[in-house]
């Protein structure tokens, strides 16, 4: 009987869970069991690693599961232990979906409402039956992608790019004036190359020659033109000035809608040739 009872204690060992971590577990929330979780299994690159992420979502959701089933602390231990040596032996063994069955079978046979010593039964036939279904839909049921998890190789996603980037040298070295679509033309003509100041020089000049030169200016600004006309002859000349420029005007407006008819009227038979 002795032996019989270590080798029974094999089974479903050694346990995925301590009894502390799942009375630890017990006490949090949703996301406390999946933070928890997390910190156990040592998952460190969730945002980027799809391995660890479906991981963290199978062990989370039987967890949930086991949750809803009012299980005690030794069998959610078993329970945790069954889906972790699911997973083991189809990533180490490479164990087909029907073997992964058969050793289920084997495994509930020991610990479930079958065994012959009733003392080593750890779940009762309603709880044996709910394990069998739910792991149909999770695990057995998406059999296939957890074997494309495992065994197939996926490229690595660039998430991120090196972009190098030229500073513009101290104003004493040779460096070439910046692109007109790299910096306004404002801000280089004011603090990178300013103009030559040619309204300084030019009242400079103006200076030098002082009031002199700049006095015939000021006295043919005030000598009229106009001295010597009739107003009747200014009037004349105007009439005559505009009266030229109205009917160049008018010449020019004339051509150009003949150039627009003549284009339209191009146009329209086309039209009726098509």
């Amino acid at each position: 009987k002795d032996a019989e009872f270590q080798e029974h204690e094999k089974i479903l060992s050694p346990d995925f869970l301590s009894v502390a971590q799942i009375i630890e577990i017990l006490a949090e929330d949703v996301d406390g069991v999946q933070q928890k979780l997390e910190k156990f299994l040592n998952f460190k690159n969730l945002q980027t690693c799809l391995k660890e992420a479906s991981l963290l979502d199978y062990y989370v959701s039987g967890f949930l599961w086991a949750k809803g089933m009012d299980f005690s602390v030794i069998q959610y231990s078993k329970f945790m232990t069954l889906l972790d040596m699911l997973l083991h032996n189809l990533r180490t063994l490479h164990m087909s979906l029907e073997d992964s069955i058969k050793w289920l079978g084997e495994v509930m046979a020991e610990i479930g409402p079958s065994h012959k010593n009733e003392k080593w039964n750890i779940f009762d036939v309603k709880q044996a039956n709910a394990i069998v279904d739910y792991l149909k839909i999770s695990l057995f049921q998406h059999y296939k992608l957890y074997e494309f998890l495992f065994f197939s190789a996926r490229e690595e996603i660039v998430i991120g790019t090196e972009q190098l980037i030229e500073v513009v040298n101290p104003a004493d070295h040779p460096f070439p004036d910046p692109l007109e679509e790299g910096i306004s033309f404002d801000i280089y003509s004011t603090f990178i190359e300013p103009p030559p100041p040619l309204d300084m020089e030019i009242k400079g000049l103006n200076q030098e020659q002082g009031p002199e030169e700049s006095q015939p200016e000021a006295d043919t600004s005030e000598t009229d033109l106009l001295v010597g006309f009739t107003i009747e002859e200014i009037k004349s000349v105007l009439d005559q000035v505009t009266d030229d420029i109205l009917i160049s005007i008018q010449t020019e407006i004339n051509e150009k809608l003949q150039m627009q008819e003549e284009a339209f009227n191009a146009r329209i038979e086309k039209l009726k040739k098509a």
